[in-house]
């Protein structure tokens, strides 16, 4: 981490330093056990292709299938007992993925690490939106550093131990989420949504939901027409941020081959994308604080990681060689520079994006929409890596190696455009309503 990094963190409350770090921890100990699961099942445990895309969609289904729940269990019991929770939770399924071999107890092993984290995403993002108050973009862009900090350390610690024993890995893993969570109950104060009226512009969310039934919190939520149109509209991202895992490795793959350096080549795609992460979100997020509104900054996100598809579009018009130096640089350097552009379009939308969604909650129920948020991105990154998958095939087979990535690019140019709309008709920044304007006097 810079010197600036550390003294931006340290200008916080001790429970927004506690966050961040808790965010790393998390994914550093998610990172280093998932990257190597499929292989463990598959390899040592020598399951059947099926029951491996079992196990792994189970966790992602609790996961993503979940997120609803757990943000609505965090508004209404507290942001803590929902992030300990899902930290506790987490450790013993991770401890049981390294120790039992029978398909039934991994399978329940699998649900249980997706459902934690459909219990302690929202709980953290509402927690860190209330306690940072109206620094709350400079808040998530730092955030954002910790995030993809755990996603780059991860894999590497996790590809040492696995070089030891799978079942090292998982059971490092679970006592990483086992101290986070005696960290968490002792050091992280108590919050709930109501507290969410102490900073900043917040003081809508004073007692929001608090005597609603959990029904009526989900009525609340999906008549947000402005929060809904967001959410979809942003759909996009995810699905073009993703491809960083899928197409752009696939890619590289293709024209690379399996070989060594199809393996540095996809690795370089991470380091990049993480690297450009750490080293410039900050200064990216002050740049675009400064110059623009958070919904043309929403929009030129958007558009820049749709633009990241071009050089390997452009790519596609070039001939491949056979061979050489000339096949290498034609593997690695148009999908690094993909993953480069998603990376800096990333930079510029995430901070702004998260600021968004609370204030279309109206600083109400923000655990709750954080839930649904990722719900909806969850099932259209899905949809997107289908039609992606579909699309690299049907390209293959056809000839036309441009489709895909001309799809991707029309994908971010089409977000981006609903987007800037929805900011030129001001469903970025809603009018409070009556009651709103009333509690804020």
């Amino acid at each position: 981490m810079t010197t600036a990094i550390v003294t931006q963190v340290r200008s916080y409350d001790r429970s927004v330093q506690l966050l961040l770090a808790n965010q790393f921890t998390i994914n550093l100990g998610f990172y280093m056990l998932m990257p190597y699961l499929a292989q463990h099942l598959s390899g040592t445990l020598g399951l059947a292709g099926w029951l491996v895309g079992l196990v792994l969609g189970v966790r992602n289904f609790s996961q993503q299938g979940m997120f609803l729940v757990g943000g609505t269990l965090a508004d209404r019991f507290g942001y803590k007992p929902l992030i300990v929770a899902g930290c506790v939770l987490r450790t013993v399924g991770f401890a049981t993925l390294g120790l039992v071999d029978s398909v039934p107890a991994l399978l329940v092993a699998s649900a249980a690490t997706g459902f934690a984290g459909a219990l302690f995403n929202p709980a953290v993002r509402a927690y860190l939106a209330a306690d940072a108050g109206e620094r709350r973009v400079e808040a998530f862009a730092l955030f954002n550093v910790f995030y993809q900090a755990g996603i780059l350390l991860g894999p590497l610690v996790g590809m040492l131990l696995t070089g030891v024993d799978f079942r090292v890995t998982c059971l490092v893993s679970a006592v990483i989420f086992a101290l986070l969570s005696v960290v968490q109950i002792r050091a992280l104060p108590a919050r709930r949504g109501d507290d969410a009226g102490t900073k900043g512009e917040a003081g809508a969310g004073e007692g929001a939901g608090s005597g609603d039934g959990v029904l009526a919190q989900w009525r609340r939520v999906v008549r947000n027409r402005a929060f809904l149109l967001f959410s979809t509209a942003m759909i996009g991202s995810y699905v073009l941020a993703f491809q960083v895992y899928l197409a752009l490795p696939l890619e590289v793959r293709r024209l690379g081959g399996d070989g060594d350096f199809g393996t540095v080549a996809v690795a370089l795609l991470f380091a990049v994308s993480g690297l450009a992460t750490i080293l410039g979100q900050t200064r990216v997020t002050a740049w675009c604080k400064e110059r623009l509104t958070p919904g043309q900054a929403l929009a030129r996100g958007l558009l820049c990681m749709g633009v990241a598809f071009v050089p390997l579009l452009a790519a596609t018009a070039l001939p491949v060689p056979d061979g050489g130096t000339g096949r290498w640089l034609l593997a690695a350097v148009p999908p690094t520079l993909a993953a480069l552009l998603l990376a800096l379009g990333t930079m510029i939308a995430y901070p702004f994006e998260m600021d968004t969604i609370v204030r279309l909650a109206g600083n109400r129920l923000v655990a709750t929409h954080y839930g649904l948020y990722n719900t909806i991105c969850g099932v259209g990154i899905t949809i997107g890596n289908l039609l992606t998958g579909a699309a690299l095939d049907a390209a293959r087979e056809a000839g036309m190696s441009a489709l895909p990535w001309l799809a991707l690019l029309l994908l971010g140019l089409g977000c981006s455009g609903a987007l800037y709309g929805l900011h030129r008709a001001g469903r970025l920044t809603p009018v409070p309503s009556s009651e709103e304007r009333s509690v804020r006097a």
